[in-house]
């Protein structure tokens, strides 16, 4: 393996906002046939606005010329808590290895590229979602479950209105 772990700049736009669409494929188990043309397009104008404020950083991997994985973290900005005055926070998401490449430390290594992006930013609420297959490597290093976030579903949001 040559791998090869590179920091993403606006010309990257058409490899990332791909590679995006892979993930989704992959971590929703969408097949190829399931139209993605507005995931990929608002995808794209996401990467082209956040890439350029520095609201989001992403990694590629590559082996060789060959893409392997992927991972990325986004900032934002919530009102100062006593916990955390500052109140700037990380999402860390679109974490992926191919399949052939997984249990080789990719993961692991991106994540801490990603980690170490938001200790240069003064961040340290750094939150993500994470999938079973994707559980150990955070726990691993270091993530716990979260206890007192709540989600309203979209689809219950007309209804509590009601």
């Amino acid at each position: 393996m040559d791998l090869t772990y590179r920091r993403c700049t606006l010309e990257d736009l058409d490899v990332l906002t791909e590679t995006r669409i892979e993930v989704l494929r992959a971590a929703n188990l969408l097949s190829d046939d399931v139209d993605m043309e507005e995931v990929r397009g608002q995808s794209r104008i996401y990467y082209e606005k956040a890439l350029q404020d520095g609201t989001h950083v992403a990694y590629l991997v590559y082996d060789g010329d060959s893409f392997v994985g992927a991972g990325g973290v986004s900032f934002y900005q919530v009102m100062p808590t006593y916990h955390d005055p500052s109140g700037r926070k990380a999402y860390i998401m679109n974490m992926y290895t191919k399949p052939a490449y997984r249990r080789r430390g990719i993961a692991l290594k991106t994540l801490g590229l990603l980690v170490e992006e938001c200790r240069k930013a003064g961040i340290t609420a750094i939150t993500l979602e994470a999938t079973d297959a994707g559980r150990p490597l955070y726990e691993k290093y270091g993530f716990v479950p979260m206890e007192h976030e709540m989600e309203l579903p979209e689809g219950m949001q007309k209804e509590a209105r009601q």
